[in-house]
């Protein structure tokens, strides 16, 4: 049996609040939506603890660094 981490725990309330609040209506790009919600600050604490360093955070991250910038611009942390 896989132990569920802290992250995973808060993955699952917030998912659970959200199908509360859709009060019966069909959910629509649920992955989008999360992805989104958890890889912005996921990027900027990386690149913090990595000094703005983009090559390091990259290797952080196992991106490729172009990835990592085509990212960084797309949540507008550069």
């Amino acid at each position: 049996m896989i132990q569920e981490t802290e992250l995973d725990g808060c993955v699952r309330t917030a998912l659970e609040e959200y199908f509360k609040d859709l009060d019966g209506e069909p959910p629509h790009a649920m992955y989008d939506m999360l992805i989104q919600c958890v890889e912005k600050p996921l990027l900027q604490f990386v690149m913090n603890h990595a000094g703005g360093n983009q090559s390091k955070a990259a290797e952080y991250l196992g991106l490729n660094r172009n990835t990592l910038r085509k990212k960084l611009k797309l949540h507008q942390i550069i």
